[in-house]
């Protein structure tokens, strides 16, 4: 009799620890998916869901977003997600193919940025994709993303408002920095040579004359061609240092630094944000690296 009294407490506590467990499990899994596209938006939209999803990039760290080519691993992924994000304005080439296959409804989180044109090459007119370069504009970001969580999930709507308002707060102490560094150039040396015409809106931003190789990353780029005009930039403007974004190979721009004699300034993170342990695990921390490096590159400091 007490081994069946035993027996039965036994299978009681099983069941019960297992009722527990099954419970967590199943909470966590009713935290809807949110799919982005490039980390950076990844990280942006973690700040702004909390808790409360789980927000997850296609690409990973490192990858170069304009040419990315989706797997099949992806595909599958994305027929379980609740919502994609995209950056838009002509970023993800592969995005409207991609969306295609899979039924996820998806938000364009650039709607309402005032774009820069692309001013020369075959995307003359065209919108600069990288608005969030920006973190004024990433402010637009983020009250698209609320809206799209809340409409999501509207038990959480006031907990999405929060955490947007806490990370625009956020977003305007970083514009600070960036602004106040990089203002305090000497006019001479306020010129920004890189590969990719990636810093339009950051230039823009912080009065920066900008100039780069190849208007937007493809298949084929640095031309002769672009590479004489980024060598006459410099030499016409004095520019001491130059750089090169972290997705794409420096060797081009290492041939401007050795015809002109400018320092190589250091890499630039735009597309994709580093691991954990890198430099730039955070969408802040990349536009922070940014400014000190630009800051340091022009003045010497990194000589």
């Amino acid at each position: 009799m007490a081994k069946t009294i035993r027996t039965v407490c036994a299978l009681a506590c099983v069941a019960l620890l297992t009722a527990c467990g099954g419970g967590a499990a199943t909470e966590g899994a009713k935290r809807p998916l949110v799919l982005t596209t490039f980390t950076v938006l990844a990280d942006i939209a973690a700040n702004v869901a909390g808790d409360k999803l789980q927000v997850e990039s296609i690409t990973k760290a490192g990858a170069e977003i304009h040419g990315y080519e989706p797997t099949p691993d992806d595909i599958k992924k994305a027929t379980k997600a609740d919502l994609i994000l995209d950056n838009g304005l002509n970023l993800e080439a592969w995005f409207a193919q991609f969306v295609s296959e899979v039924d996820a409804p998806h938000v364009v989180v650039s709607d309402g940025v005032a774009p820069i044109d692309i001013a020369e090459d075959a995307y003359r007119g065209k919108p600069n994709p990288h608005a969030w370069m920006s973190p004024m504009n990433v402010r637009i970001y983020v009250d698209n993303m609320v809206r799209a969580f809340s409409s999501l999930d509207q038990a959480h709507a006031a907990d999405f408002h929060a955490n947007g308002e806490n990370y625009k707060r956020q977003l305007q102490q970083v514009q600070d920095e960036l602004t106040g560094s990089l203002h305090r150039l000497p006019s001479n040396e306020r010129a920004l040579v890189t590969c990719e015409g990636a810093f339009s809106y950051l230039a823009r931003d912080a009065g920066l004359a900008e100039r780069y190789i190849w208007p937007v990353n493809a298949e084929q780029q640095a031309t002769p061609q672009q590479i004489t005009r980024a060598i006459e930039f410099v030499n016409q403007n004095k520019v001491p240092a130059v750089f090169c974004e972290s997705t794409v190979s420096d060797a081009p721009m290492r041939q401007v630094v050795s015809a002109t004699g400018a320092a190589f300034g250091g890499v630039l993170y735009v597309d994709s944000l580093s691991g954990p342990e890198g430099p730039v695990p955070t969408y802040l921390d990349l536009i922070r690296h940014d400014a000190r490096t630009i800051v340091a590159g022009l003045t010497g400091a990194a000589r």
